[in-house]
C-alpha cells in the first residue's frame, strides 16, 4: 500500500536530486530518506530511482508514480484542511428533523445562536412527526431528530431509543384549551373527566392516543369531532366554539389563541421533548454543538 509520506519523501527526491538534500528539505535524516524509499519501492514492487554516484535518477515507474504524487497530495491537503475546518467549526453541516411545534419554537432560537457562534455551521431543517423523525435518524436521513415521548405510552418509549444518543430538553405539559363561552372558561384548573360530555379536537395521531388514552383513565371516551395534525387549525376551531381539546404548551406558545382561552388540566399529561442522534455523531463537533443549543434554548 502506497503512503502519503513515502509520495512526499519520493517527490522531494525527484526535486533535490539526492537522499541528503532531500533529508535536509523534509527536516529528516539521510537513512531515514533512504528507509522510506525502499519501504515505497517494496510497496510498489518495482525500483523507482537509479543511483549513479551521488545522483539520483528516476526511472519510468518513479516518474509515473511522480507524476501522479503532486495531485494526490494537492488532494490530500484539501481534505486535511476541509478536515479542519469541520472539526473546528469553521465549517460543517447539520440535518435537522423536527416535530412542528418543536420548529417554531424550539429550533429558531437554537440555530440563530449557532450561526451567530459558528457561522460556517450550515443546519436544514425538515418537519417530521415521530415515529418518523426517528426512522430517518437511524436510515441516515438526518443527523439530529427533535422528538417527543409521553410517559404512560409504550410507543417511543425508552426501550424504542436505546441505540440512540438521547438528549433531555424539556417537560411539556399539555394545556387544556376552551371556547371563551365555555361553562368552565373562568376556572384556573379543572379535571379532564369535566369534559366526558363535549365534543373535541385532536391533534396528530400520537397526541391523539394519548388523549384517547388519559380520557378513558378517567372514565370516558371523548368524542372526537375533528383531527387534524395542524395546530393552529385545532385552536381555531375551539375558538369557534366547535369543542375542547388539549395541546402542548409548545403548540400553544406558537400560535395567539382567539376566541379561546387555556386551563390546567388535571392528571397532568407530559410530553418529554428530546434531541436523539446515533452514537458515532454524537461526536461530530457541528452535531455536538447543535444539541447544545437546543438544550439551551430549552432552558430559556
Amino acid at each position: 500500500m502506497i503512503e502519503a509520506r513515502h509520495l512526499r519523501v519520493l517527490r522531494a527526491v525527484a526535486t533535490t536530486g539526492s537522499f541528503s538534500a532531500a533529508a535536509r528539505e523534509l527536516g529528516f535524516t539521510q537513512p531515514a530518506i533512504s528507509q522510506q524509499m525502499k519501504a515505497l519501492e517494496s510497496s510498489v514492487g518495482t525500483p523507482l530511482l537509479i543511483r549513479t554516484g551521488r545522483e539520483m535518477r528516476l526511472t519510468q515507474a518513479g516518474e509515473a508514480l511522480v507524476r501522479h504524487a503532486s495531485g494526490i497530495l494537492a488532494g490530500l491537503t484539501a481534505a486535511e484542511e476541509e478536515v479542519a475546518a469541520i472539526a473546528g467549526l469553521r465549517a460543517g453541516r447539520v440535518r435537522l428533523v423536527s416535530f412542528p411545534s418543536g420548529s417554531s419554537t424550539l429550533v429558531p432560537g437554537a440555530l440563530a445562536a449557532l450561526r451567530a457562534e459558528h457561522p460556517g455551521t450550515q443546519v436544514s431543517l425538515v418537519e417530521a412527526e415521530p415515529p418518523r423523525s426517528v426512522e430517518m435518524l437511524r436510515d441516515g436521513d438526518c443527523d439530529i431528530a427533535l422528538a417527543f415521548r409521553y410517559g404512560n405510552s409504550g410507543e417511543g418509549g425508552a426501550g424504542d431509543w436505546n441505540d440512540l444518543v438521547v438528549r433531555p430538553l424539556l417537560a411539556d405539559r399539555l394545556i387544556g384549551l376552551l371556547p371563551e363561552g365555555h361553562r368552565l372558561a373562568g376556572t384556573d384548573a379543572i379535571d379532564i373527566g369535566e369534559l366526558a360530555g363535549d365534543p373535541w379536537i385532536a391533534g396528530c395521531p400520537r397526541c391523539r392516543r394519548q388523549l384517547v388514552e388519559v380520557c378513558e383513565e378517567s372514565g370516558f371516551t371523548p368524542r372526537i369531532d375533528f383531527a387534524t395534525d395542524d395546530y393552529p387549525a385545532v385552536i381555531g376551531l375551539v375558538g369557534a366554539g366547535l369543542g375542547v381539546a388539549v395541546l402542548p404548551a409548545l403548540a400553544i406558545e406558537s400560535v395567539r389563541p382567539k376566541g379561546a382561552v387555556t386551563v390546567t388540566v388535571e392528571p397532568p399529561i407530559v410530553r418529554e421533548i428530546v434531541a436523539l442522534t446515533l452514537p458515532d455523531l454524537a461526536r461530530v463537533p457541528a452535531v455536538a454543538a447543535t444539541l447544545d443549543q437546543l438544550s439551551r434554548a430549552a432552558a430559556r
